[in-house]
C-alpha cells in the first residue's frame, strides 16, 4: 500500500516538469514531508475545456487524497480508498469509471513504508519506517485516478463538489520490495501523455502502461518514527537513522 508520502516541489516546478498549462494560485499547497490520507494533494490531470470543442488542457489541481465514488452517500468512505490495486482497478465498481475517463498523476519526492522488526531485548515487534525514493532524486509520477462527488444536501453552491483521488499500487520491486510487499506505481515520462489523455479509453492499452518499474531505480533508508504522527512535518523526517 501507500499510506504516506512526501511532496515538496513548488507549483511552478510541477507545471514545468509536467508541462501543465493551467493552475490556480488559490490552490497553492505548502510543501509536505508527511502527506497523509484525506490531505489535499497536487495532481496533474487533463480535461476538455468548456466551450472549446475537444481541446484538452493539462492542469495542476488540488485534490483530496482518498477517492469518493459518485454514488457514495458519505464522503468519509474516501479514507478507506486511498489506494487501488493495479490487478483489479479496471473492474472494481469504485474505480472502473475513473480508470476509463479520469486518470491523473500524483507528484511525489518519495514514499514511506514500514518494516516489522522484533526487538531482541523485549521480544516485542515494532515497525521501522523507511523513506523510499528515486536514486536520482527526480520527481515520481504516481499513477492515480480522480473522481467527482456532489453533496446532495447542498444546492447551487460550488462547495457542494468534492474532487478526490486514489493512488494505484503494485507488487513491490527493487529496494521497496525488501521493506513491504506493495508500493505505489510510478509512470515513466514516455507514458504521461497516454495515461492523462481522457480521450484514450481502451482499457487494455491503459493497463499495459501500468508495468512494474525496472530494478535499481529506488533507494530505501530508515528514518525516524516521528513520521508515524501525521502532525509531524519538515525535512528532518527524511534524515537517515541508525
Amino acid at each position: 500500500m501507500c499510506g504516506r508520502y512526501a511532496s515538496t516541489r513548488s507549483p511552478q516546478d510541477l507545471t514545468r516538469l509536467f508541462q501543465a498549462t493551467d493552475w490556480l494560485p488559490g490552490e497553492k499547497l505548502a510543501p509536505s514531508w508527511n502527506v497523509a490520507p484525506t490531505d489535499d494533494v497536487y495532481a496533474i490531470l487533463e480535461r476538455a475545456a468548456r466551450g472549446e470543442g475537444d481541446e484538452v488542457r493539462r492542469e495542476l489541481r488540488r485534490l483530496r487524497w482518498g477517492l469518493v465514488p459518485p454514488w457514495a452517500k458519505d464522503p468519509k468512505v474516501g479514507a478507506r480508498m486511498i489506494n487501488a490495486r493495479v490487478e483489479t482497478v479496471h473492474e472494481k465498481p469504485a474505480y472502473r469509471r475513473a480508470f476509463v475517463k479520469r486518470r491523473c498523476l500524483l507528484p511525489a519526492d518519495g514514499f514511506y513504508e514500514w518494516e516489522p522488526r522484533k526487538d531482541e531485548t523485549t521480544g516485542k515487534t515494532r515497525k521501522q519506517p523507511y523513506f523510499i525514493h528515486p536514486t536520482d532524486c527526480q520527481v515520481m509520477a504516481l499513477a492515480g485516478l480522480y473522481e467527482y462527488w456532489r453533496d446532495p444536501d447542498v444546492d447551487n453552491d460550488p462547495t457542494a463538489w468534492l474532487i478526490t483521488c486514489t493512488i494505484i499500487t503494485t507488487e513491490a520491486t527493487d529496494a521497496a520490495g525488501r521493506v513491504h510487499p506493495r508500493m505505489p506505481l510510478a509512470l515513466t515520462p514516455d507514458h504521461y501523455d497516454t495515461w492523462l489523455d481522457p480521450h484514450h479509453q481502451n482499457t487494455d492499452d491503459l493497463r499495459a502502461l501500468l508495468t512494474q518499474p525496472a530494478g535499481g531505480l529506488l533507494n530505501a533508508r530508515p528514518v525516524s518514527t516521528a513520521v508515524n504522527n501525521v502532525r509531524n512535518n519538515g525535512p528532518h523526517l527524511l534524515d537517515e537513522v541508525a
